[in-house]
């Protein structure tokens, strides 16, 4: 279509074809001529886009003239179509060709009119004013009605929003009552939880004494030496003790960690109702000052459009089961935490009285122990002051063996040397007579004397060493029952004569 674009003065579409310079008829104006035509540059400005176009055409493009090449079939003049072939193009059309159409149409586009047409032409006219007239009295009558009664349901309209205004009020301020109400509930109980969670704290660092003591208590009897390091009936008492508190101090943390819970829980309702009340004081006002509000008030003004704006939330009934679900979850947080708060009590009083009722058991248990070792220790001096007599009484008893043995010396050195002497007597007065006979048998008898003395004498030394030995082992045995006399009774009993923490929830 750009192809039929061109200058309003050098178009062929309305002057008919225009012939060139070599005698041929042109429909279309030359390209190179209308180039020349124009200026080198357009004074327009073009988007960035776009080239400038090298004519002063703003609404030709420069690519018409660079990409553009169009050889039409049948000039656009022509009124009758012609058999299309290759020889019939624009530079070799016949000379004589028939008229446009838009040339011999110009002049039959005149309009006329008859006296029938203009007689009735006024009478239309004066009908119309007849009508136009009533119409604008009917108008006009209207138009009073219609003031007098938009008048009337204007007042009527503002009466009634003003009394729903009041009703509003009046349910706003119900509700933040109820609202109020449940908020100081709420703040009060969270006050006594925080209460009974700060004295559940305590106690859980009050058990810390107990275990540090029964702790200490197994520690100090590690202490004790050989035989009393047993596995005794006190030491699984403290053993169970250690347990216990742990397993108390377990229960009570796991108990803390509830209560933040149900008080986060229960500042989360609070703040959900002080949210709601804040805006309920906040609708309040502004319902208020629009109760107040009159045709003659200040402040007044137009804001067209508002009333197509709908940025409502709720209608009455979600906007009173708002508040009433915030209610009701408060009452609900707040049996909970009622319950909450009974359970730290039944918590605190169970573990006093495990703890109580253990450190019982186990004091119960050391005085048994200590009786038991100082029975022991008593039986063990009883025997220890025995063996000390009898091993006084042994060592006489040697002492006499000794001396009985050193006395046999005399008259074995007597029948010796009586012995001895009669050796020289001459020839046949060597005679193995019973003088002879009786010294023989009184050597012997000396001799055998002698040796059952050593070997008494040997028995009692071993005897000695026997008592010697158990007197030692009596001894360090003795010192042993001591040290653990001092351990159970002078440090476990003496840390253990009052229950480091108080048994009872009153006592906080």
């Amino acid at each position: 279509m750009e192809t039929f674009m061109g200058h309003t003065q050098t178009a062929s579409y309305l002057t008919g074809p225009k012939f060139g310079g070599s005698g041929a008829p042109t429909f279309l104006p030359s390209i190179s001529t209308m180039q020349s035509s124009y200026k080198a540059y357009d004074a327009y400005p073009a988007p960035s886009p776009l080239r400038r176009s090298l004519t002063t055409l703003p609404w030709r493009p420069s690519t018409y003239y660079q990409t553009a090449q169009v050889n039409p079939s049948m000039a656009v003049t022509k009124s009758l179509p012609e058999p299309l072939g290759y020889t019939n193009q624009l530079s070799e059309l016949d000379s004589i060709k028939v008229p446009p159409v838009f040339v011999a149409a110009r002049s039959a586009l005149y309009t006329r009119y008859t006296p029938n047409d203009w007689s009735h032409s006024n009478n239309s006219n004066y009908m119309a004013s007849d009508r136009v007239r009533s119409s604008a009295e009917r108008l006009r009558m209207d138009t009073a009605r219609l003031c007098l009664e938009t008048a009337d349901k204007t007042v009527r309209t503002q009466t009634d929003v003003g009394k729903r205004l009041g009703e509003r009020i009046g349910d706003i301020q119900l509700w933040k009552t109820e609202v109020n109400h449940e908020t100081d509930n709420m703040i009060t109980e969270i006050a006594t939880l925080v209460e009974k969670k700060r004295i559940l704290e305590k106690a859980l660092q009050e058990t810390e004494n107990p275990l540090h003591i029964s702790q200490e208590c197994l520690y100090n009897r590690e202490k004790r030496q050989q035989i009393d390091l047993v596995h005794d009936q006190v030491e699984r008492e403290l053993i169970k003790e250690v347990d216990i508190i742990k397993r108390c101090q377990e229960k009570m943390r796991q108990t803390v960690e509830r209560a933040n819970m149900q008080l986060s829980l229960n500042r989360a309702a609070q703040h959900e109702l002080e949210k709601d009340s804040g805006n309920k004081i906040l609708a309040l006002n502004l319902d208020g000052t629009c109760h107040t509000l009159k045709n003659t008030s200040r402040g007044i003004n137009f804001h067209d459009g508002i009333q197509r704006i709908d940025n409502t939330l709720s209608v009455p009934e979600t906007w009173a089961k708002f508040s009433n679900d915030n209610i009701q979850r408060s009452q609900s947080e707040r049996a909970a935490s009622k319950q909450m708060r009974n359970e730290i009590e039944s918590v605190l009083n169970q573990c006093s009285n495990e703890m109580w009722s253990q450190w019982n058991g186990v004091n119960v248990g050391f005085n048994q122990r200590v009786q038991e070792t100082n029975e022991t220790r008593n039986k063990l001096q009883t025997h220890l002051s025995r063996v000390l007599q009898e091993t006084f009484d042994m060592e006489k008893n040697i002492e006499l063996l000794k001396k009985a043995i050193q006395d046999k010396e005399a008259p074995m050195q007597v029948a010796q040397t009586r012995l001895t002497t009669r050796t020289h007597r001459p020839n046949v007065e060597l005679c193995r007579d019973p003088v002879q006979h009786r010294l023989v048998e009184e050597v012997a008898e000396i001799t055998g004397t002698v040796e059952n003395l050593q070997a008494k004498l040997r028995q009692a030394e071993n005897a000695l060493q026997h008592l010697l030995r158990t007197k030692s082992t009596l001894e360090q045995d003795l010192s042993v029952k001591n040290n653990s006399l001092f351990i159970d009774r002078e440090k476990c009993l003496g840390m253990r004569k009052t229950f480091p923490m108080s048994p009872r929830i009153a006592s906080y």
